[in-house]
């Protein structure tokens, strides 16, 4: 699971780097999602982390809470 989940850290630092500057900054969240996605991929299991940052993705919306959410 190790290898997978550093495959997706990449993925992930991949969109910050080359997609997310290009989009711009409108995240609701502090954390932003993909930066939450990385701590979530670090402290749990990497299903866990999956299904957390996906809820986490769909919580993101205009009628949506707003703030700090960090991983629990």
């Amino acid at each position: 699971m190790k290898i997978i989940r550093t495959f997706f850290i990449k993925i992930i630092r991949l969109y910050q780097i080359g997609i997310s500057p290009w989009i711009g900054n409108n995240c609701r969240y502090v954390p932003t999602c993909s930066n939450y996605m990385i701590l979530a991929l670090k402290k749990f299991h990497f299903f866990k982390a999956i299904f957390i940052s996906i809820i986490r993705i769909i919580k993101c919306n205009p009628w949506g809470p707003y703030g700090y959410d960090g991983t629990k």
